[in-house]
């Protein structure tokens, strides 16, 4: 008698329904079947950002009936545990035929092709049901409760977080739905960053916190009801002390992730215009009582409070800069951004190496706007934890719309300017229906 045949299946939930009991049901007419749950570390980079820890996923599938067993898988391709388990058969929904989970079919399949084993393409299951399941499952992660500690988590699970401006629940769903596959990865954004220049542009006024909290906190309820990845604010100067303490109470409430707060006084200028702009940068203790009063406040453990240092910026030297980001972690900082508008990013790499000879747990926060020649992996081989693209959106966007607008007005009609544009329905479909 010939020994029972292996048949491999691998999930990313932490939720059962038809859909994957099908794919299991489906799995044991071919022989025994093994199955995989994801680390958290591989779920990230699914975007599935796990509800249950993991012990709890390998439970719930050690239960399902038909299982034999269940293992750990710590990547999203599935080449190493192939090549270590050596099944029959891999089965996976047919929905990675297509589209970004294309390629990790392909991993897949060339590792079965080494020694004789098949992909088996079981039909997705799109019913009423499972795609209830699943849209719970999303507005769970969107919920405030949960989504402010994600931006935490992100950090100790990603090598380098990723965060891209966004200004509207458009933008957002950009943000929440791009990825990308270069060759070996599959890549998207972690997180998003709400630009106080941004959400000004946006609304056609000048950045200078002339936009008002209150039509700023809108800007975030757009973005929170149509997305679920954590939400970064750009908090300008957080105003005076006893205003800021009510700031940070709203965004715990909004499920906002991290407050970015910098150390300059007096009217908001752009950093970027650095010392030609006359910008006052805060007293060490003023900004440190700041920072105090703001932790104070909070009601939960999650929202970080990031402490934006300009020195470099305002030409007050590196000594400053690292004197006050010793001050501002020391005050409760829950994090440090550092910023600079040269084009090479030599100080700040200077400023992180420093910084992490005396701290090498407080997150480092970098935005390579002028600098923007340094990778992600540079940054991320000098302690920098979290990247901010911070306005690469709506730079994108304004060329774009002035030169259609000029256009049509050139040509007295839009037939010029149809080739270059997204089909209706395309847009359509980044937006989701209840």
């Amino acid at each position: 008698m010939s020994p029972k045949k292996t048949v491999y299946a691998c999930f990313c939930t932490d939720v059962l329904h038809e859909g994957h009991l099908n794919i299991i049901s489906e799995a044991r007419k071919h022989g025994e079947v093994v199955v995989g749950v994801l680390t958290d570390e591989a779920m990230v980079q699914m975007d599935r950002f796990p509800i249950l820890d993991l012990a709890q996923r390998v439970a719930m599938m050690t239960e399902v009936e038909g299982v034999s067993r269940v293992i750990v898988q710590d990547d999203i391709f599935y080449e190493k545990i192939i090549l270590d388990l050596q099944p029959d058969y891999v089965v996976h929904g047919d929905n990675w035929l297509t589209g970004p989970l294309r390629a990790i079919r392909d991993d897949a399949e060339k590792a079965l092709a080494r020694y004789g084993g098949e992909i088996i393409d079981i039909p997705y299951t799109y019913s009423a049901e499972a795609q209830h399941v699943d849209k719970r499952m999303r507005e769970q992660l969107s919920m405030p409760e949960y989504r402010r500690h994600l931006l935490r988590k992100l950090i100790e699970l990603r090598g380098i977080v990723k965060a891209i401006e966004v200004h509207s629940g458009l933008t957002g769903l950009i943000a929440e739905k791009t990825v990308v596959f270069d060759g070996e990865h599959l890549d998207q954004f972690d997180a998003m960053w709400i630009s106080s220049l941004c959400d000004s542009t946006a609304k056609g006024k000048p950045d200078i916190e002339l936009v008002d909290m209150t039509s700023r906190f809108r800007t975030i309820s757009d973005v929170t009801e149509v997305t679920t990845k954590p939400i970064i604010f750009d908090g300008d100067t957080g105003g005076k002390t006893e205003h800021f303490v009510y700031t940070v109470r709203t965004l715990e409430r909004l499920g906002v992730s991290a407050v970015i707060i910098e150390d300059k006084i007096g009217l908001k200028k752009n950093s970027l215009f650095g010392t030609d702009a006359g910008q006052t940068q805060d007293s060490i203790e003023g900004f440190c009582d700041k920072i105090a009063a703001g932790k104070r406040a909070q009601v939960t453990d999650d929202l970080m409070i990031i402490a934006r240092i300009e020195s470099l910026i305002l030409d007050q030297g590196m000594e400053d800069a690292l004197e006050r980001a010793t001050a501002y972690v020391a005050a409760g900082a829950d994090g440090v951004m550092i910023h600079s508008r040269k084009k090479e990013p030599t100080e700040i790499l200077e400023f992180c190496d420093r910084f992490r000879e005396m701290d090498d747990k407080t997150p480092l926060v970098v935005v390579p706007s002028s600098f923007n020649m340094v990778t992600e992996a540079e940054l991320a081989e000098h302690g920098v934890n979290v990247v901010i693209y911070a306005n690469q959106l709506t730079r994108s966007a304004f060329p774009a719309m002035e030169r259609t607008a000029k256009d049509i007005l050139i040509h007295h009609r839009a037939k010029e300017v149809d080739d270059r544009l997204m089909p209706i329905k395309d847009i359509i479909t980044l937006i989701d229906e209840l």
